[in-house]
């Protein structure tokens, strides 16, 4: 589904990324992990048009979308549900999952939706006349992943989920992605929670220094001695 190759990027005269290459098949939930700065949120900022790819392709379906727009990004099916969860604190949780249905014009299929997320987020149901920024920050959590379903993706990219969340909100934040890529829609998350990543993925790369440096199913990187001593506690 998702396929990178030799991606270089970065910021201004900073390269994050040294040549990424990384494949996502279809139904699989994908974990990126690696150390603060080893480029993770940098790789789901390009994959969704936000960072400018120097050079490599980032193909979706077959298709290079690499300098796509972003709106062009969301419109072909990868929703991004990014660090700090980034709600828009003056509208209410129902305007917040209205603005992930934007580019939709099903008018049925959209209130359909919006009933399975307060569904799946009682929370959000009771709150959905409440301001955004009013929300605890497990809320705006639920409220930033209902966004991006609202937007009915093929692709989800969840950029630390559990950043900032209380562990009992966190183990619940999990089991709904986990969730989410067994209805059918695929993930590729990243996490600083390493070893909470690898226990959920099917598949997994560790990144470092904007390299990939190793790959396997989450419970080979769980078992291998670089990735027990630098990101599990050994």
């Amino acid at each position: 589904m998702l396929e990178i190759r030799d991606l270089v990027c970065g910021y201004g005269h900073v390269t994050a990324l040294k040549g990424l290459t990384i494949d996502v098949r279809e139904g699989q939930l994908v974990a990126l992990v690696g150390a603060n700065g080893a480029g993770k949120s940098t790789a789901l900022r390009a994959i969704s048009g936000l960072v400018p790819a120097r050079s490599g392709a980032i193909r979706f379906e077959g298709r290079d979308v690499a300098g796509t727009e972003p709106r062009r990004i969301l419109a072909a099916g990868i929703a991004h549900c990014p660090e700090g969860r980034r709600v828009f604190p003056q509208m209410s949780v129902a305007e917040n999952l209205a603005m992930g249905a934007y580019l939709r014009r099903d008018r049925s299929g959209i209130a359909a939706d919006l009933e399975r997320i307060y569904g799946e987020f009682p929370r959000l149901a009771e709150r959905r006349h409440q301001a955004a920024g009013t929300l605890s920050g497990g809320e705006q959590q639920m409220l930033a992943i209902g966004r991006a379903l609202m937007a009915r993706p093929k692709l989800v990219l969840f950029d630390e989920p559990s950043l900032g969340l209380a562990p009992n909100i966190v183990e619940r934040m999990f089991a709904v992605i986990r969730a989410i890529c067994d209805a059918g829609t695929t993930v590729l998350l990243v996490e600083q929670n390493a070893f909470a990543a690898l226990e959920l993925c099917d598949h997994a790369y560790l990144l470092e220094t904007g390299r990939i440096v190793l790959e396997g199913t989450g419970q080979a990187l769980i078992a291998d001695p670089h990735v027990r001593e630098a990101y599990l506690g050994g």
